[in-house]
């Protein structure tokens, strides 16, 4: 992966995305999604991390968020993706899963080429992080986070989606608590 999406500054707010491996959809069951939210704010209690914005999408997760303790953000998504990586198979062999089968291949093959003894391969290598760099920057990605559910015809309203931060900026019940940027500076240089 090249240096473009590599996180530079462990404690910079970042736009992050995280994707399954072959694109699958996943996260087309609840319980799936909910098993992320539960994951995140793990992330969020004990290891420090601050989450902007959110959205679990079928196949892949967007984020703003930013490292405030004394993890990295690198460590804290590595972290996250292997313990979720556990708990995405585990729900997909123990839950009702019409395509179970196909799934475990998909992601028994994505990992057939790694040295390790290592069984499933669910997520991508890399988070494609983008730091943020500007307010201007931030809200950019802010919407872009919220309408994804709406352009993939989903919902018709950002605050629509029950699994995605759009509903804690319309102050509706959600899922997780999330820091609401209200012009806060998120950025070592906020411009």
């Amino acid at each position: 992966m090249s240096d473009k999406y590599k996180i530079s500054d462990a404690f910079s707010a970042h736009f992050i995305t995280m994707t399954i491996s072959e694109w699958v959809d996943v996260f087309s069951r609840n319980k799936q999604k909910l098993a992320m939210i539960d994951s995140l704010n793990y992330c969020r209690e004990n290891k420090g991390l601050t989450i902007f914005a959110y959205v679990i999408m079928p196949n892949h997760i967007h984020m703003i968020c930013r490292a405030d303790g004394e993890i990295g953000l690198s460590d804290i998504l590595r972290d996250f993706k292997t313990h979720t990586s556990k708990k995405i198979i585990k729900l997909i062999q123990e839950e009702p899963e019409s395509r179970r089968k196909w799934m475990l291949e998909i992601f028994s093959k994505a990992c057939s080429h790694l040295r390790s003894k290592q069984k499933f391969k669910v997520w991508q290598n890399g988070n494609q992080a983008k730091e943020i760099f500007s307010a201007a920057f931030f809200y950019e990605k802010l919407e872009y986070i919220h309408n994804n559910p709406v352009e993939e015809l989903i919902v018709e309203n950002p605050e629509d989606y029950m699994f995605s931060s759009a509903r804690n900026y319309a102050d509706l019940e959600n899922y997780m608590e999330i820091e609401v940027a209200d012009h806060k500076p998120l950025i070592k240089n906020w411009k």
